[in-house]
């Protein structure tokens, strides 16, 4: 309870309570884990997320490390990488995890779907063209289907291009033979998604745990 307290006393806290809806006990438990994985230090680098044993055998691994260094997600409105993040950065990038509050607004729902949404979409969109495309969406499927060893590389590029051809005619309805898809848009991408629940299943379980189980990620060590 009396850190508790300290951490509400803390100006910055109380702000950082305001930009992402964590309580003071949510950011207590988040500031110990990213101190944990930083190794005491005040940022954290691409390195420490790197050697996490529960992210080493997710086929999409790079996404979500880089989604951590990517300043489309700092809510700044900028665009580019950083190559290390300080608290506050990391605790934004990880409120887009945050379950959404009971007592939310319809109005207040729907942006934080937009904004888990536009999220997963930067996360797709690694060059930040406004366009996820097949390029982009192939590596992803590619990525999911021969990690597995079930598939070959070939076998998986087939995959991903008669899946891309099956979200361009969802995005755009019929297409002519002579026709170019250039990608998923965002606009695209918010229709392909509008009868998923992300609000709820985009999230990251945390209450209730202590730092050693939070994310369920082991310790890596830095170097």
């Amino acid at each position: 309870m009396g850190t508790l307290q300290s951490l509400s006393d803390e100006p910055e806290y109380r702000e950082l309570a305001e930009k992402t809806g964590f309580s003071f006990e949510q950011i207590g438990i988040l500031h110990k884990r990213f101190k944990q994985l930083s190794h005491n230090e005040n940022t954290l680098r691409r390195a420490d997320l790197d050697t996490i044993p529960d992210l080493a055998c997710n086929p999409i691994r790079t996404q979500i490390i880089e989604a951590f260094f990517d300043k489309r997600n700092f809510h700044q409105n900028g665009d580019g990488t950083v190559e290390e993040i300080s608290f506050e950065e990391f605790l934004v990038v990880m409120s887009h995890f945050r379950p959404p509050a009971l007592n939310m607004t319809e109005e207040q729902r729907e942006k934080v779907r937009r904004e888990k949404l536009r999220f997963l979409f930067n996360m797709h969109n690694t060059d930040n063209d406004g366009t996820i495309t097949l390029e982009e969406y192939r590596h992803v499927v590619e990525e999911l289907l021969s990690r597995s060893g079930a598939l070959g590389k070939e076998t998986a590029k087939g995959i991903a291009d008669a899946a891309m051809l099956e979200v361009a005619s969802i995005s755009m309805g019929h297409m002519e033979p002579d026709e170019f898809y250039e990608g998923i848009t965002f606009e695209h991408f918010l229709k392909i998604l509008k009868d998923i629940e992300i609000e709820t299943r985009m999230n990251i379980r945390f209450l209730n745990m202590d730092t050693t189980t939070l994310c369920n990620t082991g310790l890596p060590s830095r170097e």
